[in-house]
């Protein structure tokens, strides 16, 4: 029996069973009970016996309150924020006379306010959990009850119960499975919300129960089941039935999990051994964690400093109170005691402490946290309102599923992904073949005419009319009989595990273990060789019209080790043949040395396809003799029945067999991306965001489909494979990669460029990777870091400083496999690991496990403090979902287990720039706006008290009406900057998907920090000095028209008043980059309402109901209609805002930043543009629309991928009669990327912060294409360049940008167009460092795939670069006429 010593808390769910809760009201208990079973006892159809055990029902309970609880339970949680607590003691503080000179509503009114939206928020979010919970609990089973099927809810199910299910249902707990109406008690069930893998699985009952099958002999089925506790493990299950006086062994083979679906079986029959939390669907959803945001970490910390500077601020204040009492207010004690508790000085300083704190409090105002969370709601329902993130396919809009990570999404650095079913749409297509030396299936001229796809149906009444080729060549070849070809379509047909299924005569329908099967077969189907039907011994195809039955001797399974399968047949001529297909690189090897020259046609053939990003497989064939078959069968059944070592001996056995094969052919396979994603990933990689790709395939495959999606290209310096065995092979090779880096940095930066480009297609051979790699991935000592072909690395050295490790100059990327990983990750590896790793542009792991991917995450946030973001769209991407910062699940076709883990979803990948690249960077823009700005006016709203302390006598006096000190943050300014918070922009969403690098401020933390908070401080201090001291200087000495002096407290009450809120809304007018007609209404009718308010408050009707309360009565009147007074405000407005314009105007005018930048470039766009033909980026995009989205040819090493599942086949169920039915299951183009090293060069200003040339003239920047554009400055571009570093413009040229500077597009520009430009700058003409020389271009495609539908081309970027400059470069070089020519089509 197998005990789970260990068990993590994790196994004690969060979701409690509602039973359980009743039965015992103690879950502590319940938990504890829950971590030390050792072994679970059921009974069937015993419910008795087995409630002793208190097992959890099945009822799930995701909720956190009911209608008696809510109120309590709130209320504890909300006050265990710091905040809300420290706002509760404010209030206690308040309740004392003796130190409040305020009233307490001027703090339960806000509490209250923030109180109540909190606890409404999380009742609505409770009240959906019930909803949900109420959906599942009261989904109906059908289960044995005293000898008779009767319909019970799921939340009644209890362990011990016999459940019915029946074809298409969800499994509602852990089921043993007892019996089947399948032969042999089998069941196929889909497990996509447990593991992602959307082929079918196969279940068996145990031989003994599956003849039960009816439910008069369930109800006397009476066997007990002792088994393992509850735990996490998918793929395991320990157990015994005891029956009879007779035991049998149970396995995970036995068991139906909650969450599967059962599928092509009519009904089946399952004993409940887990319930409700202890299955293993609910024991992996683990802890959600609680994720904060950095600018939340960040608030919390400046909120303990600003608490501090108040304690200081109440210190000092007290200490001047003390020091005033004991020198002056001792003159006053006889007509102005002090108050009766109050009988020395110091107690009165000690009370004027917390008087104070109580009056400078709104430092912190509690409003802030409530406009915090309103923002965020506001950014949330953006998200799910943008309909260009609405998948029309799939009727599926963008999903914000959290509310606090927003601004988040403007900041992130690391994307981790999945790879099957999140960047690509795991739908597989035959796409090429070779066969006999002939390759078929070509690609056309992407800009020539269309070919036009096969029609199958006149050649094959059976074949599928959704299968697509172009090539008829290869039809034509089947049809006149040649041999090879048809030898070859009947190996497709003949060797798979594929089940058929004909609904009528037919209509086949192929169930495949995997989507690669079922391409091949389907090929085969159209070509004339359709597989019709198989039984244990035999497979029925139809050939050319005629039925063919071939005997099915064996079949040599596949695994992961062998990269191949086999079946040996007979045909009905008796003649027994072996048809083997498989990886390249384990295949070849085993051929026949007479197959020599096909083998190298064949090679050239492999590598071709390779390059397009295809998936290939090798086949190959056999004639065996009857004495060779009965020989190995024998072999192969001794081998078969061993007890020690069976897949040793079972894997010796296929190995004897499958040798001097005989050459077939190749075919090629195309793995279809997700639409949109290499320009995705090209966008995001330009944004200086690092992808990495976390999946659970074989080398190969990752690595195929990493250059389908152009993470990987062969312009990159190096690509690195780590796949050593033990630690001390995984260090090596780690520590040659990065010697390697460095030392091809070091020759890229010494000024060696001229040589770069054949060393890095040196470093990457084209047919193969190093000679040291082996086939199936592993290195022939067992370490030695394996490189795409690049010269021996030096010894070992110490891991470098990780600044060195920053500015690595190069694109590098690292390849590694699970086992290696898992070495990688140890405590003594992960520093390595990591340093590596992270100077690498991409990064692929292979074969990793779910928790391996959550490790990775949880790695980088460790070392790197980065935001990372986890995408994935299958259970099985849950943990590393739910680790990263920021979860993202795609509803695809793995379930929907990642969408509910997640904090955002949406359908396609292609989203996620516009989630990030829009919605996170404004998201993170506005609330940065939105910190400063609050910040700002509280402390000038705050420190007039302080000032005004050293003017009372330090007596804790307000220097406002109570009134307004209320209303101030609530009424007066929350509306203005709310709007600013939710609406504001600094450009428009198509210049942040067109320019990148907008979103490296946000990587960077440049507009929030505690630089800019001590910034927004420092205004606020001074705008209060203004405040206070300018209408105390003016009304000191002022008088009315009457001769009465305005020297009152009340007048200078509502002057500085009145200032404050008109400096306030006219700042926030300043600040405001994106007007709305919200942002009118609320800024301005905040200013009137101010107005109007404060008159109603002041009025005689409110005076002569309350006296008591309102003693400002008529102030209002009588100050406001003194002209002195509004020109004391207007003096006040402009000492504060006039040099905040100056400054501004200064920045933009001297030293502009990046959005400063595209808002210029945004203007000259605004007039209307002419219809743009076909560029060289419409063309790139027109080649997608071929051939079904084919890639372009790219040259690179053949990278072999196997196209089968993950796991082993299902041969041995098919040989031993177990008879399977399995289910079945346009890339677009992206243009070369550029490969210029200057965008790495500016990706290194995050590091090096290079100060901007003084002089503003251009220096040049290492690149390879220094020649073909003009060099760079330090200044940032608008494309590549960092916000925290200014664009400098050319001294003397302002003039000329403000009145001239055009952005000039081409209307028909074309490749030949662009690369004679490019060829003449090479020349070296005298006007190569004139950007005016440069025609710009910018494309809108039609159709194209970018949200917003702007293609980013290398004139781009030319135009974002020197756009600015264009004009006056253009007038003083020798070029200026061609310019200005192309000048004059510029709208």
């Amino acid at each position: 029996m197998t005990v789970l010593k260990d068990m993590p808390d994790k196994w004690f769910p969060l979701v409690l069973p509602l039973q359980r809760k009743k039965q015992k009201g103690l879950i502590g208990a319940k938990a504890k009970k829950s971590r030390t079973e050792e072994e679970r006892r059921v009974r069937a159809n015993d419910r008795e016996y087995n409630e002793k055990f208190q097992y959890a029902s099945n009822c799930i309970m995701t909720s956190k309150y009911n209608i008696i609880t809510f109120l309590p339970v709130n209320l504890f949680e909300q006050f265990q924020e710091v905040a809300n607590t420290y706002f509760l003691f404010l209030l206690i503080l308040q309740l004392i006379p003796q130190i409040s000179s305020l009233s307490w509503f001027t703090t339960i009114v806000p509490l209250a306010l923030v109180l109540s939206i909190t606890a409404v928020k999380d009742a609505t979010d409770d009240y959906f959990r019930h909803k949900s919970d109420n959906q599942v609990n009261n989904r109906q089973s059908q289960v044995l009850i005293r000898g008779s099927i009767q319909n019970e809810k799921w939340m009644n199910v209890r362990v011990g119960d016999i459940i019915k299910l029946e074809n298409n249902q969800f499994v509602a707990a852990d089921l043993l499975l007892l019996s089947s109406t399948e032969p042999h008690g089998l069941c196929y069930i889909e497990t996509a919300e447990l593991d992602g893998e959307t082929n079918m699985k196969v279940r068996q009952s145990v031989s003994v129960t599956s003849e039960l099958g009816d439910p008069n002999n369930f109800a006397s089925f009476d066997g007990e089941v002792v088994c393992e506790p509850p735990n996490n493990k998918l793929d395991r299950f320990c157990g015994t039935l005891y029956w009879r006086d007779k035991k049998y062994t149970l396995t995970n083979q036995n068991m139906l999990l909650r969450g599967c679906v059962l599928r092509n079986t009519e009904a089946c029959y399952g004993l409940v051994i887990f319930a409700g939390p202890d299955t293993k669907l609910m024991q992996n959803s683990g802890r959600t964690k609680f994720k904060r945001t950095s600018i939340d970490r960040l608030m919390n910390t400046l909120v303990l400093w600003i608490f501090g500077f108040l304690v200081c601020m109440g210190v000092i204040l007290a200490v001047g109170n003390a020091v005033w009492e004991r020198e002056v207010g001792s003159l006053f004690q006889s007509y102005l005691p002090w108050d009766p508790p109050v009988d020395n000085f110091l107690f009165s300083a000690f009370l004027s402490f917390w008087s104070y704190v109580i009056i400078l409090n709104t430092v912190v105002p509690i409003s802030l946290y409530v406009s915090v969370e309103v923002i965020r709601l506001g950014h949330s329902y953006f998200i799910n309102w943008d309909q260009h993130m609405f998948c029309s396919q799939c009727n599926t809009a963008a999903e914000a599923r959290t509310t606090t990570l927003n601004e988040e999404l403007g900041q992130v650095e690391y994307v981790f992904s999945d790879k099957t079913g999140t960047l690509t749409q795991n739908i597989m297509s035959f796409n090429k073949c070779s066969i006999n030396g002939q390759t078929y299936g070509e690609g056309t001229d992407p800009l020539g005419p269309q070919q036009k796809r096969l029609d199958f149906t006149p050649f094959n009444p059976l074949a599928d009319p959704d299968f697509c080729f172009y090539d008829d060549t290869l039809l034509e070849s089947v049809k006149v009989g040649d041999s090879h070809t048809q030898e070859f379509f009947r190996l497709l047909s003949l060797c798979h595990t594929v089940m058929s299924e004909e609904k009528s005569e037919g209509e086949l329908l192929y169930k495949a273990q995997s989507p690669d099967e079922g391409a091949l077969v389907t090929a085969a189907r159209n070509f004339g060789f359709v597989f019709r039907s198989r039984t244990p011994g035999t497979i029925t195809t139809t050939e050319m019209g005629r039925t063919v039955t071939y005997t099915l001797l064996a079949i040599l399974d596949f695994n992961n080790i062998r990269k191949r399968m086999s079946v040996i047949v007979r045909n009905p001529e008796g003649r027994i043949r072996l048809y083997c297909k498989g990886a390249d690189t384990v295949l070849l090897e085993r051929l026949n040395p007479c197959n020599q020259e096909l083998m190298n046609i064949t090679s050239d053939h492999l590598n071709e396809y390779a390059a397009d990003g295809l998936r290939t497989l090798a086949l190959a064939y056999r004639d065996l003799s009857e004495d060779d078959w009965e020989s190995w069968s024998e072999s192969h059944r001794c081998a078969d029945k061993a007890t020690n070592c069976r897949e040793d001996r079972l894997a010796a056995a296929y190995e004897e067999i499958e040798q001097d094969m005989m050459l077939l052919g190749a075919t090629a396979i195309e793995d279809k991306l997700q639409e949109g994603v290499p320009e995705t990933i090209a966008v995001l990689s330009l944004a200086n965001i690092k992808i990495w790709v976390l999946t659970g395939d074989k080398q190969e495959t990752a690595v195929n489909i990493g250059y389908s999606c152009k993470m990987l290209t062969d312009d990159m310096t190096e690509v690195f494979i780590i796949s050593g065995h033990t630690v001390q092979s995984v260090r090596q090779e780690l520590r040659r990669a990065r010697e390697r880096m460095i030392e091809l940095s070091r020759t890229r930066d010494g000024g060696k460029e001229e040589g770069m480009e054949g060393l890095g297609e040196a470093c990457f051979m084209r047919y193969g990777f190093r000679e040291g790699q082996q086939g199936d991935g592993t290195t022939g000592g067992g370490d030695g870091g394996k490189q795409l072909g690049c010269p021996p690395p030096p010894p070992p050295a110490p891991p470098p400083p990780s600044n060195l490790m920053d500015s690595i100059s190069g694109e590098f990327a690292l390849i590694i496999n699970g086992h290696s990983l898992a070495h990688a990750l140890e405590a003594d590896m992960e520093t390595e690991f990591v340093s590596t790793a992270c100077a690498c542009k991409a990064v692929i792991c292979c074969r990793v496990t779910p928790l391996q991917k959550a490790q990775v995450v949880e790695l980088i946030k460790k070392h790197k403090k980065a935001v990372t973001l986890a995408i994935g769209d299958g259970a099985n991407d849950v943990s590393m979902i739910k680790s990263a910062h920021i979860g993202v699940g795609i509803s695809g076709q793995e379930g929907i287990q990642a969408v509910l883990s997640s904090d955002y979803s949406f359908s396609q990948f292609r989203f996620l720039q516009r989630l990030l690249l829009v919605h996170g960077r404004w998201s993170y823009l506005r609330m940065c706006r939105f910190l400063c700005y609050f910040f700002y006016k509280n402390f000038a709203f705050t420190m007039v008290h302080f000032w005004f302390g050293f003017f009372c006598g330090f007596s804790a006096q307000t220097v406002y009406d109570q009134y307004f000190i209320t209303l101030y943050n609530i009424v007066y300014t929350s509306l203005p900057v709310l709007a600013m918070g939710i609406f504001d922009q600094d450009v428009p969403d198509q210049r942040s998907l067109e320019y990148p690098k907008l979103y490296e401020p946000g990587q960077l933390n440049l507009l929030f920090n505690k630089r800019e908070f001590f910034i927004c401080i420092a205004q606020g201090i001074y705008t209060s000095v203004v405040l206070f001291f300018v209408p105390c200087a003016v009304l000191s000495d002022a008088t009315q028209s009457t001769g009465v002096p305005l020297a009152d407290y009340q007048t200078f009450s509502v002057t500085t008043a009145t200032a404050l809120v008109i400096v306030v809304s006219v700042q926030i007018a300043l600040d405001t980059g994106f007007w709305t007609v919200i942002n009118h209404v609320f800024v301005w009718g905040s200013l009137g309402c101010f107005f109007a308010i404060m008159i109603a408050l002041h009025s005689q009707t409110l005076f002569r109901i309350f006296p008591n309360q309102f003693h400002f009565v008529g102030s209002a009147q009588s100050t406001l209609l003194q002209p002195v007074v509004w020109l004391t405000i207007a003096l006040a407005t402009a000492i504060c805002i006039v040099p905040v314009l100056a400054f501004r105007f200064l920045k933009v005018d001297l030293k502009p930043q990046l959005s400063d930048t595209v808002r210029y470039t945004q203007l000259v766009r605004q007039k209307k543009r002419k219809p743009v033909s076909r560029s060289v980026a419409g063309a790139w995009r027109g080649a997608g629309s071929v051939s079904e989205g084919r890639l372009g040819a790219r040259g690179g090493s053949r990278r072999s991928g196997y196209a089968f599942a993950h796991q082993e086949g299902f041969g041995e169920l098919i040989t031993s009669g177990k008879n399977m039915r399995l289910s079945s299951l346009a890339l677009a183009t992206f243009a070369s990327r550029h490969s210029s090293s200057w965008i790495d060069t500016l990706r290194r200003k995050k590091y090096t912060h290079t100060p901007p040339s003084a002089s503003g003239e251009c220096s040049p920047a290492p690149s390879t294409l220094s020649g073909s554009v003009p060099p760079l400055s330090n200044s940032s571009s608008v494309l590549g360049g960092s916000q925290d570093t200014p664009i400098e413009e050319e001294t003397g040229t302002a003039t000329a940008h403000k009145s001239q500077t055009v952005l000039t597009s081409s209307a028909q520009t074309t490749p030949a167009l662009a690369s004679d430009s490019e060829s003449a700058t090479h020349q070296g003409s005298p006007q190569v460092p004139c950007a005016g020389a440069l025609t710009t271009t910018a494309v809108r495609t039609n159709g194209g795939d970018s949200p917003g539908g702007w293609t980013i081309t290398l004139s781009t970027v030319q135009e974002a670069l020197f756009g600015w400059r264009a004009r006056a470069a253009a007038c003083n070089s020798p070029g200026s006429a061609s310019f200005a020519k192309d000048n004059n089509q510029t709208e």
